[in-house]
């Protein structure tokens, strides 16, 4: 395929000056970097998916659905775009649309880090309580020393109105990472 100015695009190319500017947070010249690419292939899985994380990253949350959205459909059986897609829609406060597509991803992936952690931040945003402490419960079963699942849990607990629970579960967070802002704020250690 050609790019509609006539010309084969440097894909390899396209894809090292793409991510030199991620390297350096220049996200704009990062997407204007895969173009080409993108005009030659408007469909392709790949591209999309780059171009999805990209505008995720600068911002522009729409165009990162969007782009998430044509890799879906591209592959509508893998992952990596429904997990991305869950960034801009979380981004955006759009919880139940972030906590439809985590149950996309769980119900393939019962175990899914990303998708897990997701989904229970999106039902805890939308007070979903006792769902997002049972998932997160099970995450960190599976994750016992894990400071994301834990913090998760221990926002699950306030919100669930255990205080007591949630102060001990901030503590071992501060045991295990000492700098934690989340667990030093809550704690009144900042």
């Amino acid at each position: 395929p050609r790019s509609l100015h006539g010309q084969e695009p440097d894909i390899a190319g396209a894809y090292q000056r793409s991510f030199e500017h991620e390297r350096t947070e220049n996200f704009q010249d990062a997407i204007r970097a895969l173009a080409h690419v993108y005009e030659a292939y408007p469909n392709g899985y790949t591209v999309n998916l780059r171009m999805g994380w990209l505008f995720y990253l600068n911002g522009n949350f729409n165009n990162a659905v969007a782009h998430y959205e044509v890799a879906i459909t591209a592959a509508p059986f893998a992952l990596e775009p429904k997990l991305g897609k869950m960034l801009p829609l979380l981004a955006q406060s759009r919880w139940s649309e972030a906590e439809a597509v985590a149950y996309q991803v769980v119900s393939v992936d019962h175990y899914n880090y990303y998708g897990n952690f997701r989904l229970a931040v999106a039902l805890r945003m939308q007070e979903k309580l006792e769902a997002s402490y049972q998932i997160t419960l099970k995450m960190v079963g599976a994750y016992p020393t894990d400071v994301m699942f834990l913090a998760e849990l221990a926002q699950v607990n306030q919100a669930r109105g255990d205080e007591e629970e949630a102060t001990r579960l901030f503590g071992e967070i501060l045991i295990l990472d000492p700098e934690n802002q989340l667990a030093r704020s809550y704690l009144g250690r900042s």
